[in-house]
């Protein structure tokens, strides 16, 4: 299950887009917006801008702003992030491998052979999903409404 910090993550980062051509926005009008708590937003924030994801700015006038196009971010490297691990049992963790404790033979494993083909078609979708695309389809669902 997505987690709320990720979700928030990209919640926020859609704002951002959206707002790309404006000045940088504030925490609290992003979390208002998007009803988001303020100071776990402001955690998530900071671990984006620290990743290279948004610019901060202090002072009047300061908040928040992509540092990336929209379409260059991509939503495998927030879930990574925000959330760490991709696959959902830790042998099948390409970044974040784990043997499991309980396992005698990886090899012949039928549950990790399982999760090895959800983690890969979960990354072939997050790899190919950006930010901007989130902000395509809401485009897309209003559009259609």
């Amino acid at each position: 299950m997505l987690s709320k910090k990720t979700k928030y993550a990209i919640k926020a980062l859609v704002v951002l887009g959206k707002n790309a051509n404006n000045p940088p926005m504030q925490i609290s009008k992003i979390a208002e917006e998007e009803r988001i708590p303020k100071k776990f937003l402001e955690q998530i924030l900071l671990d984006l801008r620290n990743a290279g994801y948004l610019y901060s700015k202090k002072g009047a006038g300061g908040g928040y702003s992509l540092s990336k196009d929209p379409k260059d971010i991509m939503l495998v490297n927030i879930m990574r992030i925000t959330d760490g691990p991709i696959a959902m049992v830790p042998c099948a963790s390409l970044n974040f491998y784990r043997k499991c404790d309980e396992c005698h033979q990886e090899t012949t494993c039928g549950i990790r052979d399982v999760f090895v083909q959800v983690r890969d078609a979960t990354l072939k979708i997050l790899t190919e999903t950006s930010i901007a695309d989130i902000i395509a389809r809401e485009s897309n669902l209003i559009f259609n409404l």
